[in-house]
């Protein structure tokens, strides 16, 4: 059987953990804007329908998601900085859908791993109060949201 004692050790451990996975993960999606701009532009257009973006629109959408990744990282701000990496990570799974209905075709395989990190986003911003190893807001408690 496990106390509770060390459940309470553990789950910060683990909640740390998936953190820094999608962090590692969503710091790549926005350094994209910034080494590849073209690349994150065409992404735009694929998935989003957003034609045209120029590279200092790019520029600028990629600073707010590092911004935001930096402050999800450092557990800044919980409620909002989990939960916009939540909608943002939610709304890049949603708009590849059609990936979905073809596993088999490359490279929608890799696709299906958004599920497992949505999951996790999901796991962070639900538990958030738990997550308190190396974070900068530890002991703010959030108001209960029933799920």
């Amino acid at each position: 059987m496990v106390s509770k004692q060390n459940v309470g050790g553990r789950v910060p451990l683990v909640l740390f953990l998936l953190r820094l996975g999608v962090f590692i993960v969503m710091l790549v999606w926005a350094l994209d804007k910034f080494f590849a701009p073209d690349h994150a532009s065409q992404v735009f257009a694929a998935f989003y329908g957003l034609q045209g973006l120029g590279r200092s629109l790019v520029y600028g959408i990629g600073t707010v998601q590092l911004l935001l990744v930096l402050g999800f990282m450092a557990g800044f701000k919980k409620t909002w900085t989990y939960g916009a990496v939540l909608l943002m990570h939610g709304l890049s799974t949603l708009v590849s859908f059609a990936r979905y209905l073809d596993p088999f075709t490359p490279p929608n395989i890799l696709f299906f791993a958004a599920w497992p990190m949505l999951a996790a986003c999901f796991g962070l911003f639900y538990l958030r109060d738990l997550d308190t190893l190396w974070t900068v807001d530890k002991d703010k408690p959030h108001k209960q949201i029933n799920v």
